[in-house]
């Protein structure tokens, strides 16, 4: 069964339990779901409101963009935990021989680079919804404002922990040049969603 088919409490125990997976990966994907959906709610909030008639069609163009990268989250839990494994399964190859030894090193090296892209493309998608979600907050219902900050900070969540997990994962390339490319981006999108989050948070006085 895929993880993103489990109940929530299905998903907990396995975090929880002595599995590595779901790790970090995946539940930064699943912070990353959560902060879609929150943006998505808080348009179905508003469409169909008299009081937000001007800004209807703002919703119903964000909305879509939420839905679509929900959808993308959803299935990143399950590809984080599928790059781990097979990141996995290649240290457990044999090293008995030069050949081996040769084989199972290109083996860890594909499969490391593959399990940094994962949480990268995840991080991606999460800095990717945060203008969306000032929009939404901005121009939305207002009685669901923190629901857009929570949205926000899962958003940052999201980014951040994948970018760790991205990070983690450079330590063990051999190719540096392609390594520091991708610390490079890390470090933007670090900024830009520290950025962001900010940017909705400090203007919201409860």
């Amino acid at each position: 069964m895929k993880l993103q088919d489990l109940t929530i409490n299905e998903f907990l125990e396995r975090t929880y339990g002595s599995d590595p997976v779901p790790g970090g990966g995946s539940v930064s994907a699943l912070c990353g779901s959560l902060a879609a959906a929150l943006g998505q709610m808080v348009t179905a909030l508003t469409i169909g409101r008299k009081k937000y008639a001007d800004v209807e069609e703002d919703m119903l163009r964000l909305a879509p963009e939420m839905e679509e990268a929900r959808n993308k989250f959803v299935n990143f839990i399950d590809e984080d935990a599928a790059a781990y494994q097979v990141v996995f399964d290649a240290f457990k190859l044999p090293k008995a021989t030069d050949e081996e030894k040769a084989v199972r090193k290109e083996a860890i090296q594909k499969a490391t680079l593959a399990a940094a892209l994962v949480p990268l493309e995840v991080a991606r998608t999460a800095v990717g919804i945060m203008d969306g979600i000032q929009e939404i907050a901005v121009k939305g219902n207002k009685n669901a404002i923190t629901d857009c900050c929570v949205a926000m900070m899962c958003a940052r969540t999201a980014a951040f922990g994948a970018i760790l997990n991205v990070r983690i994962n450079l330590a063990g390339l051999d190719d540096r040049e392609v390594a520091s490319q991708l610390e490079d981006e890390c470090m933007a999108l670090h900024d830009e969603a520290e950025i962001k989050e900010a940017a909705l948070l400090n203007t919201v006085i409860i």
